[in-house]
């Protein structure tokens, strides 16, 4: 068995398990960073850039690699032949200059998926119908978003809608359809959707309600980013909620992202009263801190910074990942998003950037 099949299987054995001590998360993402570092040539330079020993380094030390090095190079351990799927952002701020995220298996993903889902959008509930408002995966199969929604319809068994495409936007007939047939069959609706999906949905029907049967739950992802308009969430979840039929309880943001492997969701199904919405709950095989946007180091919790994620479902990519995503961490790890990072690319990124590519003008697309 390879080292990698060796990771995945300790990974999706932590999975399954459902918890994770401290110790124990942290042995798996040393042996997962010193994989990496072999084997995924941009994290090994950057380790070596930084100076980094990884058999004496604490989770702390490893340099996490920038989102943006997943537009400018391959990161995977495993040659393009064995990819199984690649996933690529929208590029919605990028013209064309994608950010790719390569599989070799999709076992692990999808355990990952289906493991924190299940606890933070289902509790209680086994939907029968999907609304979907994200573009089908059989028409854009490099979405990570369509392909998680897919895998929750199959998983669950739901009969699903697919009511968004890039071109015409939000198909309203084909909701309202699909509201009016889970109405009079009475099946607990799920509505999987992106923000400016919802907003779009919101928009078409004006003053028009789309009575969902009891029970029904929205699960939002997304912001706004590279949008003309931006609505609060708060007032997002006010006007969905009305528009719906539904309280604002049964919507639950989800936070996550195509250079991950897993997702975070608010925890709202699980606190009473409801927390606000933007604070988001990892599962136990992601770990999440604040570092300082100067020197990327680990912040002491309760502090502000850019968002570093150590997720241990990135086995075949890099499990350290830097995002400009403005937040906070407390005690138990739960995660208050405020947006991006304010003003310009943080230095600590950037530096980071130029140690694996030189001077930025030199940088080529994905290969």
């Amino acid at each position: 068995m390879s080292t990698s099949d060796t990771l995945h299987v300790r990974v999706r054995r932590a999975i399954a398990a459902g918890d994770l001590s401290p110790a124990a998360f942290d042995e798996i993402a040393l042996d997962l960073a010193r994989f990496q570092a072999d084997s995924v040539p941009p994290f090994g330079k950057l380790c070596k850039a930084r100076g980094v020993d990884l058999t004496k380094a604490s989770v702390a030390d490893v340099p996490a690699l920038p989102t943006d090095a997943f537009r400018y190079a391959r990161i995977a351990s495993h040659p393009e032949t064995e990819d199984v799927r690649v996933f690529r952002t929208s590029g919605t701020t990028r013209g064309e200059l994608r950010g790719q995220h390569p599989f070799r298996t999709l076992e692990t993903y999808e355990a990952a998926a289906l493991a924190w889902a299940m606890p933070c959008l289902f509790p209680g509930l086994r939907p029968e119908r999907a609304i979907a408002l994200v573009p089908d995966p059989s028409v854009v199969d490099d979405s990570s978003l369509s392909f998680m929604v897919q895998l929750f319809i199959d998983r669950l068994g739901m009969s699903a809608t697919f009511a968004l495409s890039l071109e015409r936007g939000v198909d309203v007939a084909a909701v309202e359809r699909a509201a009016e047939e889970a109405r009079r069959a009475g099946s607990p609706t799920m509505v999987l959707s992106t923000a400016f999906g919802l907003a779009l949905l919101l928009d078409a029907i004006g003053d028009r309600r789309l009575q969902l049967p009891e029970r029904s739950r929205v699960m939002v992802t997304g912001g706004f980013k590279g949008r003309t308009r931006e609505i609060p969430s708060a007032e997002l979840y006010a006007r969905t909620a009305q528009a719906l039929g539904i309280a604002e309880r049964d919507i639950v943001g989800e936070y996550g992202m195509t250079e991950l492997s897993s997702q975070l969701y608010e925890p709202r199904l699980a606190e009473d009263p409801p927390s606000a919405p933007g604070t988001y709950r990892p599962p136990p095989w992601l770990r999440v801190e604040a570092a300082d946007p100067e020197t990327l180091r680990v912040l002491p919790r309760g502090s502000e910074g850019i968002a570093r994620f150590v997720d241990l479902a990135n086995v075949d990519s890099v499990g350290f990942v830097q995002t400009l995503d403005w937040v906070s961490v407390d005690e138990r790890g739960d995660v208050r998003l405020f947006g991006r990072a304010p003003g310009a690319e943080p230095r600590g990124c950037s530096l980071a950037l130029e140690d694996l590519f030189g001077d930025r003008s030199h940088r080529g697309p994905a290969a």
